[in-house]
């Protein structure tokens, strides 16, 4: 089963200078929310952010040892005037921000 501290070593792995925080969402070990706060997403648009960690987590998402990634990547600024920034997409809460959700080949 995968850890919030492997979800966290991994981010790290893309952008090394960020403050990364991991939340299994399930106790699961396959639904993540994660808060990734770098300075260096200055200036970039948030797909272009997110990209880079998506491509990482790929072939996990491939192997079915990840299902769902979701996805807050921010500056410090950003993280210092947000709330709570978690989506579940399997939970009951109305969603305030997206999050990336992908499905399994074999769930569909």
């Amino acid at each position: 089963m995968v850890t919030e501290q492997w979800v966290v070593e991994e981010v790290l792995k893309v952008v090394p200078d960020a403050t990364v925080e991991a939340k299994d969402l399930h106790g699961s070990g396959d639904h993540f929310h994660v808060r990734v706060i770098s300075k260096s997403y200055e200036g970039v648009r948030p797909l272009q952010r997110q990209r880079p960690i998506l491509s990482h987590f790929k072939p996990f998402i491939a192997q079915n040892t990840v299902h769902a990634l979701d996805l807050k990547c921010m500056t410090p600024e950003q993280a210092e005037k947000s709330g709570d920034t978690s989506f579940d997409p399997h939970g009951e809460k109305e969603m305030q921000f997206f999050g990336v959700h992908i499905r399994r080949p074999d769930q569909e």
